[in-house]
C-alpha cells in the first residue's frame, strides 16, 4: 500500500459550498461539496465547519497524503473510479468525455457506492462532506443524484453544478499538492477534452437523463440498486425544509 504523507501547506479551499444554496427548500449544514481538503486549510466563512463525515471519492492512488481531516471527521473511502485513476499519469487520449464518464459512474462499479453515500449522508450527525480531487465529477454527480432523490427541479441541480466552472483555475493550480499529479503543463491541458476544465451543464443533465427514464426516476434506480426506501424517508426528513 502507498504510504500517505501528511500535507503540510495551508490554504483554503476553493471548492467549497453547502448544498443548501442550491435550493431554499434544504436545510444548511448538513451536506457540503468541495475539492480536496488539505491539511492546514483555514475554515471556511459562511459554511458550518468541521464535517463529522466525510465521504472521499477518489481512488487510493490519487492520494498524496493522509486525510487531513482524519483527526475530526468520521472519513469514508467511496472510490467511485474503482481504480481508474493512475498515479501521476494522465493519458489524454484514454480519458472519456465528461458525459460518458458520468454514466460509466452509474452503470457501473461507482453505483454500488453511490447508493452508499446517500446511506451516509441520510445516517450522519452534523454537516457530510463529499468530494474528490476537483470536487466537479464524481462530487457531481453524487451531489446530483442526492438532490434528484430530493425532488429538486432540474434547473436547480444543473446550477449547482455549473457554480464549479468558475472555481476550476484554484482547483487546478491545488491539485497538484492534493493529488498525485504533475504540476498543470499547458500542452497537457491543451489536449484534454475541453469540458473537462470546466463544469458544463449539459455533462449533468447527462446523469439526470439517465435517472429519469429509469423506472420510478432517481428513487427508482437507487432502489434498483440496492437502496432502501427507509434510506430515502431519512435523507428527505434530515435535508428538506418543513
Amino acid at each position: 500500500m502507498t504510504e500517505l504523507r501528511q500535507d503540510p501547506a495551508p490554504g483554503h479551499l476553493v471548492n467549497l459550498r453547502d448544498v443548501a444554496t442550491a435550493d431554499e427548500g434544504l436545510r444548511p449544514g448538513v451536506l457540503l461539496r468541495s475539492d480536496a481538503p488539505r491539511r492546514g486549510d483555514a475554515p471556511p466563512p459562511g459554511v458550518v465547519w468541521p464535517p463529522r463525515t466525510v465521504l472521499d471519492l477518489r481512488d487510493l492512488a490519487e492520494k498524496r497524503f493522509e486525510h487531513p481531516l482524519a483527526g475530526t471527521a468520521r472519513v469514508v473511502d467511496l472510490p467511485l473510479l474503482d481504480g481508474a485513476t493512475t498515479a501521476g499519469v494522465m493519458v489524454p487520449a484514454m480519458i472519456p468525455g465528461l458525459g460518458e464518464l458520468y454514466l460509466q459512474i452509474l452503470d457501473g462499479v461507482g453505483a454500488a457506492r453511490l447508493v452508499e453515500a446517500v446511506g451516509w449522508v441520510a445516517a450522519g450527525h452534523g454537516p457530510v462532506l463529499v468530494h474528490c480531487t476537483a470536487g466537479k465529477d464524481r462530487t457531481g454527480v453524487t451531489v446530483a443524484l442526492v438532490l434528484a432523490l430530493l425532488g429538486l427541479p432540474r434547473q436547480r441541480i444543473v446550477a449547482d453544478y455549473e457554480q464549479t466552472a468558475s472555481n476550476m483555475p484554484g482547483v487546478l493550480a491545488r491539485a497538484s499538492a492534493t493529488a498525485r499529479l504533475p504540476e498543470p503543463d499547458r500542452h497537457l491541458l491543451a489536449a484534454l477534452p475541453p469540458e473537462l476544465l470546466t463544469a458544463p451543464g449539459w455533462a449533468i443533465e447527462t446523469v439526470l437523463d439517465r435517472l429519469e427514464a429509469h423506472d420510478g426516476g432517481a428513487a427508482g434506480w437507487f432502489l434498483a440498486r440496492g437502496g432502501d426506501v427507509s434510506t430515502l424517508d431519512v435523507l428527505r426528513s434530515r435535508l428538506l425544509v418543513g
